[in-house]
């Protein structure tokens, strides 16, 4: 049930789904142009009479009314009727297909859904739902963050996204254009590619900068040679699964205590700690042009403050009590769930 749920909220680019119907339609009309204009050349019919036996002719009812054709016209008719055969057995297919076995009302459907993801700015893009595709889903669903997935075989998703309406899937190659303006990539905020060859990560990168130039792109590498590349063509960040998974192992032996730390800031302790950051920008006045101290963040909502980024020093750490934010600064706060809650509605304006 709630995978049938999930795949009603797939959208799908309507211009490649209506594709085929246009197609059928563009043969119809040329083989009704060609008709017209040979009965018209070789017979000297006027154009609506050629149009009348043109149209009965493809068709395939019958040629009673055409009346006597010279020689040349039964050769031209001959071959016009097995030409338009294929194509009128095609034609007659795909209309089949769209208004008898609910293809009309799955495009119908889908540009439903595509409304409401136009809605949404400022959100992730996801491209491939294999397994590193899965775990940036689950991080992005667990902090609230709207993201639309990008997938070509829908049947891997599965449905514990059906409920949640900050989520959407676009079934398709995330490679092509059309796709990625489907997941709104013109209004998204950041993109993820996760797809297995490093070649079509490249190419996404090259995409998504071109379609929107100041979107935030992360991508996936298997090779460090295409590492070079993926920053190159655009991308922000690039994370290699293998090795940072190499790392941590050899990590595990030789500082293990560090490893379990660590997997406290992320949440996978039993203590489930988490980072998390606030702007300069996001910041209610009243803490503006303050001091660490006189925000007293720690007595009042028990987060520590780690460190912040400074636009021109980048980051630093442990800052000092006397320190204070300044426009384009981003601190960087530690804390439990409920410490972090506490402290957004504290001190952030949009009490995330």
């Amino acid at each position: 049930m709630a995978k049938n749920y999930f795949q009603s909220k797939i959208v799908q680019p309507i211009s490649k789904r209506l594709r085929q119907l246009v197609f059928s339609f563009v043969l119809l009309i040329s083989s009704l142009l060609i008709g017209i204009s040979g009965l018209m050349t070789i017979e000297g019919f006027d154009f609506w009479k050629a149009f009348y036996l043109s149209v009965i002719i493809v068709s395939t009812v019958g040629m009673n009314e055409v009346g006597s054709v010279s020689e040349t016209g039964r050769i031209f008719i001959s071959f016009y009727i097995i030409f338009n055969l294929s194509i009128f057995a095609y034609f007659v297919s795909v209309i089949t297909k769209y208004l008898f076995e609910g293809e009309l009302r799955e495009i119908f459907k889908s540009y439903m859904v595509s409304r409401v993801a136009d809605k949404l700015k400022d959100h992730t893009i996801v491209c491939g739902y294999g397994k590193n595709g899965t775990k940036a889903c689950e991080e992005l669903h667990r902090s609230n963050v709207p993201f639309v997935l990008i997938e070509l075989d829908a049947e891997l998703v599965d449905d514990k996204y059906a409920n949640d309406n900050n989520v959407f899937m676009v079934q398709g190659d995330a490679t092509s254009d059309d796709v990625l303006l489907a997941a709104g990539i013109q209004r998204a905020r950041t993109i993820i590619t996760t797809l297995p060859k490093d070649a079509d990560n490249v190419f996404v990168t090259l995409t998504a900068r071109e379609l929107n130039p100041a979107i935030k792109i992360v991508a996936r590498a298997s090779e460090e040679s295409s590492v070079s590349k993926l920053r190159r063509a655009g991308a922000h960040h690039v994370v290699m699964p293998d090795a940072i998974g190499g790392h941590h192992m050899a990590t595990l032996v030789t500082r293990p205590e560090v490893v379990e730390f660590l997997g406290m800031l992320n949440g996978m302790g039993a203590e489930k700690l988490e980072l998390d950051e606030i702007r300069f920008e996001n910041m209610k006045e009243e803490f503006r042009g303050k001091t660490l101290k006189e925000m007293n963040l720690r007595e009042m909502t028990g987060v520590n403050i780690l460190g912040y980024k400074d636009p021109e020093k980048g980051f630093v750490f442990n800052p000092h009590p006397s320190t204070i934010f300044r426009d384009g600064d981003v601190a960087i706060v530690l804390g439990n769930k409920e410490e972090l809650e506490k402290f957004m509605r504290y001190c952030s304006k949009s009490n995330r």
